[in-house]
């Protein structure tokens, strides 16, 4: 193992060390590190932002590839098209939204301060506020290790859903076949936002859902809502060392959805099913805001060295001086509560690397 632990490229803060770690900044060096693993039969993990993993703390015996790769260009605009952005796999996401709003393209706004890198987002089809990635993805360049070359795959080849993608499914023994190198995005000219589809930030913005605002506005809007949330970086703010949230919401039969509470909210989902409120469910199973295990050792709060967020139920945080096993008590707690109180399953959103919950 190396001295480099695993942890220190985490926005969760915990992880135990690699046994080698490779920071790749060109798409040459991201293509070469990957060939090198594979032909040595070695195990690889893909690490961008680091904002959406949970690692065992006795690390990973596996060759860690950061990718860090930036740069962005804009390969053509008009009116009735739109503009073509690409984007480094390594490029900090929040960089390229704000790029976006600056230069009055659209479609992008909403996603505000998430963290992590750009080419994390097609493989979780990341999503905030009323909309997500796949909205707005032409294309994602990749290196294929199965065929050895670098393809593309389009918008349709990507098989989206929630939290979800082709790259997310398809693996080679454990890790991703496919090895984001670019995202194309295709977006909107204009000073307005798309549609607005999400209730709070509605309200936020003061619009009727369904109608547009100007994408700075959304954008700050946006910025301060997930400030609020404790979602938006801050090494001052232990609320936001975290994975964000923690888990998705669940989407269950319409006939398990009916078994709940009258005010359990509840959204349409694909194939005649609904979206559930994970926030609501870990709130009403009697968990609440900065939620721990008492008796953690070192606690500086009630709830110990991890704990819910002091600002809203779906994040596991760090407090200071977590172990990834003090994080994964506090979610098996919260899960196991569910379950036992509306026979709700949840499932973690980030991915859980030599650890399960």
């Amino acid at each position: 193992m190396t001295g480099t632990q695993l942890a220190d490229l985490t926005t969760l803060g915990t992880g135990g060390p690699a046994r080698r770690l490779v920071t790749a900044r060109s798409e040459d060096e991201i293509i070469a590190t990957v060939r090198e693993a594979d032909a040595a039969g070695e195990r690889l993990l893909i690490v961008g932002g680091g904002s959406n993993l949970v690692i065992d703390d006795g690390g990973v015996d596996a060759t860690v590839l950061q990718i860090a790769s930036t740069g962005h260009r804009v390969d053509s605009e008009d009116t009735c098209g739109g503009v073509f952005v690409r984007v480094a796999a390594g490029h900090p996401w929040d960089d390229l939204v704000q790029f976006t709003v600056l230069h009055a393209y659209s479609g992008l706004e909403a996603l505000s301060g998430i963290p992590g890198s750009t080419g994390a987002t097609p493989v979780q089809n990341v999503g905030a506020y009323g909309t997500d990635v796949s909205a707005t993805i032409a294309s994602v360049r990749c290196w294929d290790r199965e065929t050895n070359a670098v393809r593309t795959l389009f918008n349709h080849d990507l098989a989206f859903g929630y939290r979800d993608s082709l790259l997310k499914r398809t693996t080679v023994d454990g890790s991703p076949r496919y090895v984001v190198l670019t995202v194309d995005f295709q977006l909107a000219i204009g000073r307005m936002s798309v549609p607005i589809r999400y209730a709070e930030l509605a309200r936020a913005l003061d619009v009727e859902v369904g109608e547009k605002a100007y994408a700075t506005d959304v954008r700050r809007a946006v910025l301060r809502l997930r400030a609020g949330k404790g979602m938006v970086l801050d090494p001052e703010d232990r609320d936001t060392f975290s994975t964000g949230s923690f888990f998705t919401n669940p989407i269950v039969d319409q006939d398990e959805a009916a078994a709940l509470p009258e005010d359990a909210p509840r959204y349409p989902a694909a194939d005649g099913k609904v979206k559930l409120s994970a926030a609501w469910l870990i709130d009403r199973a009697g968990f609440s805001k900065g939620f721990g295990l008492p008796g953690t050792p070192g606690q500086e709060l009630a709830g110990g060295r991890a704990s819910l967020s002091t600002k809203h139920t779906l994040a596991v945080t760090n407090r200071g001086g977590a172990s990834t096993g003090d994080v994964l008590a506090v979610a098996r707690a919260v899960r196991d509560g569910v379950r036992e109180r509306f026979g709700v399953d949840l499932h973690p959103e980030p991915l859980l690397i030599g650890t399960a919950l």
